[in-house]
C-alpha cells in the first residue's frame, strides 16, 4: 500500500494534540521528525501506534558506524515502519544501520537519506564543493544505498525514475516536498505533486505544513490522499 505521511512538526505539545483531535476517527500514518522526537520523546511513538496510525521516525542518523549500529538497535525497539540514516554516511555506516534495525522486535525498513529537497545545484556546487548535478549525486547515493542493504532512499520525485531504473527496482522511493499545484513551495526547492510523484514510481510521500497548518486539516489529508491514490 501507498503511505501518505503527514509531517508532525510542531512547538508545544498541545499544539501537536490539538492536531491530533482531527484524526480520531481517521486511521492514518505520520512521519515525526527530529524536533517533534526531541520535544516529545520516543511516548509520541507509542501513543499514535495505541491510536491505530502508522509511524515513519525520521531522525536522519548519521555519525560513526557504532553509534549509528547502537541507535537504530535501539529505534527498533519502537512501533515504527521506517526509519532514515543519511547515506552520506557512508557504506560502514550504512551496513550498520542495517544491522541494528534488524535487532529489535519491530525491524523497520531502512530509508537513506540522499540530498534533501531543499538542496538544490548552487547549494550542491558553491557551498558543498560536489562537482557532480544534484541528479549525479542523488543517483551514487541511491546506488551505494542498495549495495549496503537498505531498503530504500528518500529522495525528491522528480529522481524516483531514475533511482528506480539504477537500482533495478529494488529501493523504495520516500519522497517528501509533495504540493498541490495551489500550495506554497514554503522552504522546498525541488517539489511535485502527489500525481507527479505517483507516476514516477514513488512508494511513501511526506507532506507536512499544506496539512498541518490547513483551516480543515482533515480536509487537506483526504485531499492529498485522493490525488495520492488516484481515487
Amino acid at each position: 500500500m501507498r503511505d501518505l505521511y503527514i509531517a508532525l512538526d510542531f512547538k508545544t505539545e498541545p499544539e501537536l494534540w490539538d492536531f491530533m483531535e482531527n484524526f480520531q476517527d481517521q486511521s492514518a500514518a505520520f512521519k515525526v521528525g527530529m524536533s517533534q522526537f526531541y520535544m516529545s520523546g520516543p511516548e509520541i511513538v507509542w501513543k499514535l501506534a495505541a491510536m491505530g496510525h502508522k509511524v515513519f521516525l525520521d531522525l536522519k542518523c548519521h555519525d560513526i558506524p557504532n553509534t549509528v549500529y547502537l541507535a537504530m538497535r535501539q529505534l527498533s525497539q519502537l512501533p515504527v515502519e521506517l526509519i532514515t540514516v543519511h547515506t552520506l554516511g557512508g557504506p560502514a555506516m550504512l551496513k550498520a544501520a542495517v544491522k541494528g534495525a534488524k535487532e529489535g522486535p519491530y525491524q523497520p525498513k531502512v530509508l537513506g537519506i540522499t540530498q534533501l529537497t531543499s538542496t538544490d545545484q548552487n547549494m550542491l556546487t558553491e557551498d558543498l564543493h560536489i562537482q557532480q548535478s544534484v541528479e549525479e549525486s542523488v543517483l551514487d547515493l541511491a546506488q551505494m544505498a542498495q549495495k549496503t542493504g537498505l531498503d530504500g532512499v528518500v529522495s525528491s520525485a522528480l529522481e524516483v525514475k531514475k533511482i528506480k531504473a539504477a537500482t533495478n527496482g529494488e529501493l523504495l522511493a520516500l519522497t517528501p516536498g509533495i504540493r498541490l499545484a495551489e500550495d506554497t513551495s514554503d522552504d522546498q526547492s525541488r517539489v511535485a505533486s502527489p500525481s507527479q510523484a505517483k507516476a514516477n514510481g514513488a512508494d511513501y510521500i511526506v507532506v507536512g505544513r499544506p496539512i498541518t497548518q490547513a483551516k480543515d486539516p482533515l480536509a487537506a489529508y483526504q485531499n492529498y490522499l485522493k490525488e495520492w491514490q488516484g481515487e
